[in-house]
């Protein structure tokens, strides 16, 4: 019996946080809107009931773009830049500050519509999925078309949607027409739809492997794929190599895994300037205890706690170090988490200002299963008489 070729989706929202933000402030249709201010860009109400909003030439002091609406993307704004990058090129931009409680709110509504229609789901991020529909027995068209629009009901927020016979292929499918794109592709379409594209169009090249593979006269994913391996084991690594001499021909067998657990769970932030350790010292306290906070809030919210902490820290001249601290039992206390991620502090000279930092807890285990693998861990150790 021949196995019927995959139907593998990749959902993605269209510019999700700006979209979400759209919903709350709908005046600012059609216009730049940025996300990636601070809370005191809040949108002010005024007496005459109208709304003042901040602009991007409002903003002074470092920070990044966390997404923008199409409209401002056309100005040159994108994910990741610079706000005062951003400011230059479109200074008239509305600025908003960024609202993950939210955002993750209309994640869980996408999510569950999605999950109504068809069950074997991964999560990929707080706006994206992929999903299996191959056992289903609908046609992709009427399929893909009921799931945008129980997307659309839930929420009242567009999507692309790529339709592949994998995750490669799907992930870049879904970013061809957007935004409110539907793009269903079969292998036989790879050499017209895909190998125009560039190389950084396949997701796993990074603009330093972009970079050495443009040296070499490769830019578009047809050039990759012509390339012979010999070529680019001589220039990439032996793994690295095969994998791009398989995506090149839209190679990928990856599963859709519908039940992946995290790794570690963390938190960051980058300081509007640098920060001087013993001079700044109140204020780096105040960051990095909130920092503990967060991610023990986070654990909690997800059911988990964990044994290894880690912190991160990266200077004024970009060095960036880590440390950890493994304890003797799980945990998702605030207080324990501080008191390990203090002593990885301790372990690292601070003579240099502080850009940014981080704290981080893995080797995880789910709540519910704690007293289990406590209990693992007390069986392992010698018996001492």
């Amino acid at each position: 019996m021949n196995t019927p070729q995959r139907r593998i989706a990749h959902l993605d929202m269209d510019a999700f946080y700006a979209s979400v933000e759209l919903l709350r402030y709908p005046e600012l249709r059609g216009l730049p809107v940025v996300i990636g201010g601070r809370d005191e860009h809040q949108p002010v109400l005024q007496a005459d009931g109208k709304r003042h909003f901040y602009r991007l030439r409002d903003y002074a002091g470092r920070g990044v773009i966390t997404t923008a609406t199409y409209e401002a993307r056309a100005l040159g704004v994108h994910s990741a830049m610079g706000v005062m990058k951003a400011a230059q090129l479109a200074p008239d931009a509305i600025l908003l500050p960024v609202d993950f409680p939210i955002y993750r709110h209309y994640s869980r509504l996408f999510k569950s519509a999605v999950a109504g229609i068809a069950a074997q789901i991964e999560d990929s991020g707080i706006d994206e999925i992929y999903i299996d529909l191959t056992g289903l027995p609908e046609d992709t068209l009427p399929l893909a078309r009921r799931i945008k629009q129980a997307v659309k009901d839930a929420t009242g927020l567009s999507c692309s949607i790529g339709i592949t016979p994998n995750k490669l292929l799907a992930k870049i499918c879904s970013d061809l027409e957007k935004p409110d794109g539907l793009t269903i592709l079969v292998f036989d379409d790879i050499a017209e739809r895909i190998w125009p594209l560039p190389v950084r169009k396949i997701n796993g090249i990074g603009p330093k492997a972009a970079n050495k593979l443009a040296s070499l006269g490769i830019t578009t994913i047809a050039e990759l794929a012509r390339a012979e391996l010999s070529l680019l084991q001589m220039h990439f690594g032996r793994s690295y190599s095969a994998w791009l001499y398989e995506v090149s021909r839209g190679i990928d067998q990856r599963p859709v895994i519908t039940n992946a657990e995290p790794k570690s769970i963390s938190r960051e932030t980058t300081f509007e300037r640098d920060l001087h350790p013993r001079q700044d010292r109140p204020g780096l306290s105040e960051a990095f205890t909130a920092l503990c906070v967060q991610v023990a809030a986070d654990l909690k919210r997800k059911g988990y706690a964990g044994r290894t902490i880690s912190i991160k820290l990266r200077f004024e001249d970009f060095r960036t170090i880590t440390r950890d601290f493994s304890l003797p039992a799980y945990t998702n206390d605030p207080a324990r988490i501080r008191r390990a991620a203090g002593e990885c502090l301790r372990r690292v000279p601070l003579q240099k200002k502080i850009r940014l930092l981080g704290v981080k807890v893995s080797a995880l285990c789910a709540e519910t299963a704690v007293p289990m693998a406590e209990a693992s861990r007390q069986q392992e150790l010698p018996l001492v008489l």
